[in-house]
């Protein structure tokens, strides 16, 4: 499922499933057609509770200011807390009575279409497993802490979740074409690692990093990366990293700028950028709108492979 390289956490099908691969992670057990699984609560043990425990008393300490205040808002009201792992029936009735979504249990990253067929239908698919002790930090798939901690709350909120469903919907529009990296850019730089401009200064909305301590320390604090506002055709030339903290930001003014894409007639634009130069993840072009322009000294002093 690695078409270019990526961070190791993202959705259960990470941006439509670009990085798929059929490997499923977690106990064997049958797959329906949309790839669903049920998520078997009573089955996970003291030491997926205590991984989760511990995940979630160190991101909810650190988010609170930091956070858009609509995960903030989406979090408090959502019935889960630090005790245990969330029942995802529970989760989804709280969503459909809020906004229509469900969430959707499966074994892990699924295909493209089942990926873009649950979103058009207002259904999140989550992974069902829990990350071991040893990879608190850093795994190469993503798990039930980043699918239902860092994307669940955020589909709490009305405009958001209109977006999701919107790029399920776009997702089904571009099957077929030569597109889909396209897309996955997008969801990657708004989804996964999206910034948007608070009253007080910048926000997290990106379930990447707002399950993830270290990154959500560097995408806001450090000055290595540049933040620059979001640019539809920039966002769809860029690259971006799954092995390391992104090196690029894109900034929203508010989440009507996301929603707003629904409108856009995405043919001619795949067209124009098909013509246009890939851009690498760190690097600033004449017309960006930079709100921070980063120094690059984290990703300098990394070594090369």
């Amino acid at each position: 499922m690695r078409a270019e390289p990526s961070r190791p956490a993202g959705s259960a099908c990470e941006a439509g499933a670009i990085l798929w691969d059929k490997s499923f992670r977690g106990s064997p057990r049958p797959v329906a057609a949309d790839y669903s699984v049920e998520q078997r609560w009573s089955e996970y043990g003291p030491e997926d509770h205590a991984v989760w425990r511990r995940l979630f008393e160190r991101q909810s300490g650190l988010l609170p200011a930091r956070a858009c205040p609509a995960f903030l808002k989406g979090l408090a009201r959502l019935p889960f807390g630090g005790e245990a792992v969330p029942d995802f029936e529970a989760l989804s009735d709280a969503l459909e009575r809020t906004t229509g979504w469900r969430v959707v249990a499966v074994p892990g990253l699924v295909p493209d279409a089942v990926f873009f067929e649950h979103l058009a239908n207002r259904r999140f698919p989550a992974a069902h497993w829990i990350r071991r002790p040893d990879e608190l930090d850093y795994l190469e798939e993503p798990d039930l802490f980043h699918d239902i901690f860092g994307h669940v709350p955020m589909l709490m909120d009305p405009v958001f979740a209109d977006y999701m469903q919107a790029y399920g919907q776009g997702g089904l529009r571009a099957l077929g074409r030569k597109v889909l990296h396209r897309l996955a850019r997008l969801y990657w730089y708004t989804v996964e690692f999206g910034l948007v401009a608070g009253a007080g200064g910048l926000e997290i909305y990106g379930a990447g990093i707002l399950s993830s301590h270290s990154e959500t320390l560097f995408a806001l604090e450090d000055d290595s990366p540049n933040r620059i506002a979001f640019d539809l055709e920039r966002v769809m030339r860029t690259r971006y990293r799954i092995d390391d903290f992104q090196e690029s930001y894109f900034v929203v003014r508010d989440f009507d700028e996301l929603l707003r894409l629904a409108e856009i007639d995405f043919a001619p634009l795949y067209d124009r950028v098909a013509a246009l130069q890939d851009v690498e993840p760190g690097r600033l072009l004449p017309g960006d709108r930079l709100l921070h322009r980063g120094n690059g000294r984290y990703h300098a002093a990394r070594p090369t492979v």
